[in-house]
């Protein structure tokens, strides 16, 4: 849930409740598909965590079918082929995104998530994530899979704006990809792409991914740009993307399609097309997480914590959700303020800030099986002690 759901939501939308009487304001406006709005409930009003939302839960979507394309991607030869099949790993997990808008889930300094991925060849992927920094709101991520030779490293600094009947939030940040298995081309750095709520204030909202990010392998000279494209007002798609990738100076191929259903690239030497992602017919297979059960998670791990909140909108009970919530938020003021009076400073769990960007507390031995054991004691059976950030749920 918090961190992990909803992270980096740390604004509010002030926005006020509509009336919902016809069927014919219940519907989603007619050009788009189902995927493509949320409706709001009367009471519900967090537009910008459901936007954060959406960027954290396609990073994890890409993480439950990493492991297949770790493994094309090594072992390929050809550097702009794997530059490729990185860029496929990436688009892969944009397609599915969160149903509707609920009560922000707004991390707290030093909250935390954890969860095991257990893929079809035996083989497990681990991730940690956690709220590094609160002014500014930096959430830190890390997920591995020694077995498929594959780490990501990254951060979301996600910035918000309202724009008259829209929002938009900015994700600045990275995801920095490593091939484990092919060390020396360093890493692949892509960022991510803008988001935007349509109709706020007045007609349906519609969430839209736009605005281009980047990704790049520079020690193979490997650079991509993508465009994903919002609909015009009287024309255009929901959902499409561009983008060119280059090699140096020359051009490898283009990429189209939408990234909702199928995505393609044309190669700029022979003019075929293939099919780099289809949505519609590979989207579902995604390998289960596990994550601790909740009466076994610390108390600022993310389920634990926001368990009021979640019991609360289960039920639709705005009232209880708002108390669940405001227990939460003000147990962590007033630890920041102890922390402020006596001189204190908060000191991450798993990351450290250095050389400008966060990173690990942990150094990742060579061997896939001495890492996995390492890895899963670290960020599962840690001691590490932890003051509670809340005491009301």
């Amino acid at each position: 849930m918090g961190l992990f759901s909803q992270a980096g939501s740390h604004f509010r939308a002030a926005t006020t409740p509509r009336p919902r009487g016809s069927l014919e304001d219940e519907r989603a406006p007619s050009d788009t598909e189902a995927d493509d709005t949320s409706i709001l409930d009367e009471n519900e009003g967090s537009i910008i965590s459901s936007l954060i939302s959406q960027l954290s839960h396609s990073l994890r979507v890409a993480l439950s079918s990493i492991n297949h394309v770790s493994h094309s991607a090594e072992n390929c030869n050809d550097p702009e082929e794997r530059f490729v099949r990185v860029l496929q790993y990436y688009l892969a997990g944009w397609h599915i995104k969160p149903k509707g808008v609920k009560k922000p889930y707004n991390p707290v300094l030093g909250e935390f998530f954890r969860c095991r991925y257990d893929y079809p060849d035996g083989s497990q992927g681990f991730y940690i994530a956690e709220q590094v920094s609160h002014h500014p709101p930096i959430s830190a991520f890390f997920y591995i899979s020694p077995a498929n030779h594959v780490s990501i490293l990254g951060e979301l600094r996600p910035k918000s704006r309202f724009l008259g009947n829209s929002v938009s939030t900015t994700m600045e940040g990275e995801n920095r990809v490593t091939l484990l298995g092919v060390p020396d081309d360093g890493e692949y750095i892509i960022t991510m792409p803008n988001m935007y709520a349509r109709g706020i204030l007045f007609g349906k909202m519609v969430l839209e991914l736009g605005d281009t990010c980047t990704a790049k392998n520079e020690k193979n000279g490997m650079f991509a740009d993508l465009e994903f494209k919002t609909k015009g007002f009287f024309s255009g798609t929901y959902n499409a993307i561009a983008g060119r990738i280059r090699h140096n100076s020359a051009d490898v191929g283009e990429l189209s399609g939408r990234w909702s259903h199928v995505m393609e690239i044309k190669s700029s030497k022979t003019n075929q097309r293939r099919v780099l992602f289809d949505a519609l017919k590979d989207g579902q297979n995604m390998a289960p997480k596990w994550v601790p059960p909740e009466d076994e998670q610390e108390p600022n791990e993310s389920r634990r914590l926001w368990q009021g909140l979640t019991a609360a909108i289960g039920q639709k009970d705005m009232e209880a959700a708002t108390d669940a919530k405001s227990a939460v938020e003000d147990a962590q003021r007033e630890r920041r303020k102890r922390l402020d009076e006596s001189g204190g400073k908060h000191e991450p769990r798993f990351f450290e800030y250095k050389n400008g960007r966060w990173v690990i507390k942990l150094t990742i031995p060579s061997d896939p099986e001495e890492a996995t054991t390492l890895v899963k004691d670290w960020i599962f059976n840690s001691t590490t002690p932890i003051l509670p950030l809340a005491t009301a749920l």
